[in-house]
């Protein structure tokens, strides 16, 4: 294969990971925000409804009221926007369905399937309620990936693919937590572990006291728990270390600037005093969600030279 061949299908094997990621935690993120917005009296307010659009960083009509509704369909069912679980899902469908050869069969007909049920998913939905689309997208997303890991050759396709879907869950992280200090009584830390698929393997860790200083200990600092932040660099670092074609080694320094703000970044989580961390935890999240975006754009100028890199909507 010619370079430019091989770096169109790194960069879309990249961002499908982003994107299924992506649909995966905003899955997560709005089952339990609107489940509890719709049990509580007077839920689904305006306010309510612009702070969930801020967490995702997606911009919201500043003059239009926002509703249940509005959030339903712009972050959910959405097919034009890459920031909706829909646009997310079928642009990864997309961007696979010219690189067949290199994925499995079955992580195509997995991903082929999720993108054709959407419709009738949207319409048990509007039935019973949203939590039926959101748990299919979760179930969707966590199959796509397992084949992967099962059937797809651990090379370097495969660690693009697992780049991009770490460096997106770290980034969705940061902005639940950022979410969490700057409405403390909208989204309590029960929402935000269950947000991040972490309820259970918390409780089993810490027992049932949420404490704000351990729900942000556990989160960021867990090496255990897969996706926690440092978990999540960690696997990121290990995939750009493979892929790069450098010596391991140089004289002085690290030779890869995608790498080297990763490292770092994990290095100071792997190394921080719990103790210091609610001190330390704005400017901590702030150079998180910054570190993402350096890197992103390294990555993109490395290995994705032969054009402008894939578009995604980010916030601020």
């Amino acid at each position: 294969m010619n370079s430019e061949l091989l770096s169109r299908i790194a960069e879309t094997l990249y961002w499908t990971g982003r994107y299924v990621e992506r649909a995966d935690d905003t899955a997560r993120l709005i089952d339990v925000y609107v489940h509890r917005m719709l049990g509580t009296a007077g839920g689904g307010s305006d306010a309510e409804c612009r702070a969930l659009f801020g967490i995702l960083g997606v911009a919201a009509e500043p003059d239009a009221g926002l509703d249940v509704g509005a959030v339903l369909f712009r972050l959910v069912y959405d097919t034009h926007s890459p920031s909706a679980i829909a646009g997310a899902v079928l642009g990864a469908r997309a961007g696979v369905r010219g690189i067949r050869e290199v994925i499995s069969s079955e992580m195509w007909e997995c991903l082929n399937v999720t993108a054709l049920a959407l419709p009738g998913q949207k319409r048990a939905a509007e039935r019973l309620g949203p939590h039926v689309y959101l748990r299919f997208i979760r179930e969707r997303a966590a199959l796509f990936f397992g084949l992967a890991d099962s059937t797809m050759s651990h090379d370097d396709a495969w660690r693009f693919l697992v780049l991009g879907r770490s460096l997106e869950r770290a980034d969705m992280t940061a902005r639940l937590l950022l979410a969490r200090m700057a409405a403390p009584d909208d989204l309590g830390w029960p929402v935000l572990l269950r947000a991040c698929g972490a309820h259970e393997s918390f409780i089993r860790t810490h027992g049932w006291a949420a404490e704000s200083a351990r729900v942000a200990e556990f989160l960021l600092l867990d090496r255990l728990f897969p996706r926690s932040v440092v978990h999540a660099l960690a696997t990121a670092e290990e995939c750009l270390a493979d892929l790069s074609p450098g010596p391991v080694r140089v004289r002085a320094g690290l030779d890869d600037p995608a790498r080297r703000p990763v490292g770092r970044l994990r290095n100071r989580l792997e190394y921080a005093d719990p103790k210091q961390l609610p001190a330390q935890l704005p400017e901590l999240l702030s150079t998180l969600q910054e570190t993402c975006v350096r890197a992103s754009e390294a990555i993109s100028k490395r290995y994705f030279q032969y054009r402008s890199p894939v578009a995604w909507e980010r916030g601020g």
